[in-house]
Order: structure tokens, then sequence, then C-alpha cells
């Protein structure tokens, strides 16, 4: 373990060094405060039209801005734009874009100087998206949504137009996405494929120094644009460093140590050792640590194919409704949680839209709860015989396998006989794809913070992904069409608890629960927060008795 981490630290202390050379045009300044974090899984990119996952959507959301952002109680605010309008058919919005906004300083760039950011800016980037020669995995926010002829239009300097093809109200939690980030096209254009390691943005960090699978580094920028509630330019911070440790072990060594400020999740073979079954901190850790956590916008579930023309689905006790709502029953979410999660998590006894969005309301959607009796009642109804039934496969990853033995477990004590297969990753996508799989582990975590983004998972006109269910339901697929256009939150939201219903009442899924996001932090942090999407956010963040 230790032998990893030296030659590691001694790349770290090189690229900290470039930092200082960089940040100071003058002279050195001692103390510098540094937000240091781990990255176990790396980061492909830093070029924004890829950033498909959380390590390059947080470094992303230090180097760029797009035109709304989510803020910590998940409400649309603006960033790049001021301030935005619809057109009377909800096609048409007219966003009115900042006039402060410089990009960082680079060699791209006449003089070398950062330049203004125009609408134009925008519509190069939202173009460069969809373009396919960009080959962009984002491509999907704008296919289908947005108009065929002229989607993106720069009517002045500080004026941008979006035209839809039909109204869709999720467009501006879209928008929010690091997809949309806003880059140069004089950046994209010198540094060509190698743009993915040499980003210029407007955000609140700029590029310093990056080797791959060793540190990243990234510094303050000079010329940002947000100012705190008392007129204080942002950020707080000097820098950034992320580390590439790809043992959680070493990681969280690390953590201890004092030389990573925070850690995202605790890796299971130390869960015990500081959480109590109940979530918290154990004694030990109390006034060490900052525990931060609150829903996290991603549900577990197990999904069931609904495809009644297929194969699979023939000879299946899972084709029979009754059945499908007894497996619901007959698992006790309360305890999984418990004993499995150390209570990182939230029995999903409600719908598929998880806790934390604004939507979300348990007592107007009601799910499943633990109720054997019930499980019973409705297997006999559906004249499930336990002896007779050919036995259910459910599919899932090594991760997860200790949550197939208690899936197994439970179903046991009603008499449904499940066996466990465990594929990997790659392997159970590709087949749930191709509506292969009957039974399956899923899970969906939100790419906007919008129930849309969980209900389109089961309109019927939609493939797999995301549809990999194959549901479909005439009345469910009528109330989704209407909910896209709905300008009214309220009545949207009705719309979307009315489909959550359905779902419940179909049990295409059996959901199991609504995640949480999970940091340690270090008591020297000052003022760190995520929202429900568990967005990295550095801006506001400071830090105390750097050495």
């Amino acid at each position: 373990m230790m032998l990893l981490s030296k030659p590691i630290s001694r790349v770290g202390t090189v690229l900290l060094s470039m930092f200082v050379l960089c940040s100071c045009t003058t002279h050195q300044h001692p103390g510098k405060k540094i937000f240091r974090y781990n990255q176990a899984e790396g980061i492909a990119s830093l070029d924004p039209a890829f950033a498909k996952n959380q390590s390059v959507m947080w470094a992303d959301h230090q180097l760029y801005n797009t035109l709304t952002e989510v803020d910590e109680n998940l409400q649309l605010v603006p960033s790049l734009a001021k301030r935005w309008e619809f057109t009377d058919d909800n096609r048409v919005i007219i966003f009115h874009v900042r006039t402060d906004v410089f990009f960082h300083d680079d060699e791209c760039f006449a003089g070398g100087k950062g330049r203004k950011m125009k609408a134009s800016d925008i519509v190069y980037s939202f173009t460069r998206i969809v373009d396919e020669h960009t080959a962009s995995p984002g491509a999907w926010i704008f296919n289908s949504r947005i108009d065929s002829v002229a989607p993106f239009t720069a009517i002045d300097d500080s004026t941008f137009r979006l035209k839809l093809k039909q109204p869709f109200q999720p467009i501006l939690g879209i928008l929010s996405m690091q997809y949309c980030s806003i880059v140069p096209k004089e950046a994209v254009e010198k540094y060509g494929t190698d743009f993915r390691r040499h980003p210029v943005g407007t955000g609140p960090f700029c590029f310093t120094a990056w080797e791959e699978g060793q540190a990243l580094i990234l510094k303050k920028n000079p010329h940002y644009f947000e100012r705190d509630s008392s007129g204080y330019p942002l950020p707080y911070l000097d820098g950034i460093k992320v580390s590439f440790f790809d043992s959680k072990a070493t990681e969280f060594l690390e953590f201890q140590q004092g030389r990573l400020d925070f850690i995202n999740d605790i890796d299971a073979s130390f869960k015990d050792e500081i959480l109590t079954k109940t979530g918290n901190l154990r004694k030990q850790w109390e006034g060490k640590l900052l525990l931060d956590k609150h829903p996290y916008l991603n549900i577990e579930y197990l999904g069931i194919l609904s495809d009644t023309l297929n194969e699979l689905l023939k000879n299946s006790p899972l084709r029979l409704q009754k059945i499908r709502q007894a497996i619901n029953y007959g698992i006790d979410r309360r305890k999984m949680i418990l004993y499995l999660r150390n209570s990182l998590g939230i029995a999903a006894e409600s719908g598929f839209v998880p806790a934390g969005l604004p939507s979300h309301n348990d007592s107007l959607v009601k799910g499943y709860t633990y109720d054997p009796v019930k499980a019973k009642a409705l297997l006999a109804e559906a004249g499930y015989d336990a002896a007779n039934a050919p036995p259910i496969k459910l599919l899932t990853i090594p991760n997860y396998a200790a949550l197939g033995t208690y899936i197994v477990n439970e179903l046991k004590q009603l008499g449904v006989n499940v066996v466990v297969e465990t594929v990997q990753k790659s392997l159970l996508l590709e087949q749930t794809s191709k509506s292969q799989v009957l039974f399956f582990r899923g899970s969906w975590i939100a790419d906007y913070p919008d129930a849309e983004n969980y209900l389109g998972v089961f309109y019927g006109n939609n493939p797999a992904p995301p549809n990999y269910t194959r549901f479909k339901n005439s009345r469910y697929d009528s109330l989704y069409t209407q909910s896209l256009s709905e300008t009214n939150d309220s009545l949207r939201y009705t719309m979307y608890r009315a489909m959550d219903r359905i779902i419940i009442e179909e049990a295409p899924i059996i959901p199991l629960w609504y995640d949480m996001v999970l940091h340690l932090v270090h008591t020297n942090i000052r003022n760190f927060r995520s929202n429900s999407l568990n967005m990295l956010e550095l801006r506001k963040v400071g830090k105390a008795n750097e050495e």
C-alpha cells in the first residue's frame, strides 16, 4: 500500500510546484489553500462533450459554466444566462447572456488573453454536441427535441435563441448538464483531439497540469465573474489537486492522514469501522470528521421484462401481475437498508421517482411495504405452485452479489424460487438493451432535476435504453406526452404522480431504495455543500489551517 503511494506523492509534489509557478506572476505565496480529493476511476477527458460519468462531470464543473445551473436545493438558477423567457407556444426560449464573462487566458487567443464569451460561443458549443463528427455521448440530450432547421441562433452577442421541435419543459434542466458547458472555438480548433487534456472554459478554476493516472492540478481563475453575497470574488480556494489512487483502501488511508480533504462514499470494507448501523459516525470519529449525507437522485431497483411477445416471458411466473406485486410485498426493504447499507438510503416504499425531487411525495404515491401475508395471498390468487414453477433467474453484477443473496432469502420465505447469476456490468447492459434478460438488478441516476428523467424510462415509444423493461401502457404514455408541455409545475407534478402510481400498480419493477450522498470531510473545510445530483461544488468552499 505504501509502495503505491510514494511515487504518486512525488508526482503530486512536482505538479503542486507547477501550480505555484503558474499561479503567481510576481512572487510565491506560502500557505496556498488547495482542495484535494481522489478520483479512483481516473478521468477520461476534460472535454465537456464527453462528460458522461461523475469523474469527468466533477472536473468539468470546476472548469466550465453552463447557461443554467442547479443550486443546493435542486432549483434551476441562472449561470451564464442572466434570465430567459419562453414564447407563447413554449417552443422557443430567448436567453439573455451575461456580458462580463471571459474565457481563461490561453495561447489559443490573441496575446494569450482570454476573450469575452458571446452568444455565438453557445451556438458553437451546442452545435458541436450534436455534430456526428464530435461523436459526443451527450448528443441524446438534443436529439428529437430541437428544431431541425435552426435550433441554435445568436441574435446578438448577448442574446441566444433555442428552438424546440415541440414543447419540452425539462429543457432548462438539460441545459445545466456538463455536456452543455460553453467552450471557445479557438481552443477546440487549436488543440484538436488534445482538447480533452487542454481545457479552456469560463469556470472558477483554470487548467494547470495533468499527469494521467497521477494527478490533476487546477488553479484559481483570477478573472472569474461570480461574487459572494458580500461582493467578494469567487472562488475562495487557490486551487484543486485531484489524485488517482485506484485503491479505496489507499484513498481512505490518505484521507485519515490528512492528505485528502474529503472522500465520496465509504467502501464497504471499512464502512462498519466509520458508521453505526443507523448511519451515523461512530464515537471515535465524532469531532474529528464531518459527515455530510442527504438524498441522492438515484434509485436501485429490480427490473422485470414486460414485453409479453418475448419468448422469455411465455412460461415465466413474472408474466402475471399478482406475482410481481407479491414479490414487491415480500421484500423487507427497511431491514435490507439497515444490514446491507448501514442505513445509507431510504427504503423505496413510494414510486420510481426518488426522494429529493420536488415532485416526490410518498403520501400521494403509495408503494409497497413489507407484508408477507398479503404477498402469500397474492401468490395463491395467481395460482403460483413453487413445486412446478420454473425458477426465476435474477441477473446482477458482482458488486451486488450480497443484495442478490438477500433477495433470494427473502423470497424463499414466501415459497418463491429465485436463483442469482452474477455477470459483468458490460454484459448485463448489453443483454438488457437487447431484451435478453427477464429479471435484472438496475439503477437510474438523474441527469437533470426533473422527474421526467425517471418517468421517460417507462414511456412506451422509448427504446432500451432507457426503457429496459419494455413497459407499455396507453394511459401512461398519454400522461407522459401531456406532461412535457405543461408549464404549471403543480399540474405537471400531478401528472408525474399519476404515472408513478401506474408503475406501482403494474409492477414492472421492484423499487429497493432511494440512494443517499455520503461525504466524509475534514473539519478545516468550510461551507462544503452538495445537492442531490452529487455535484462537487467548490466555488464557495473555504479551507483553514493549510500548511
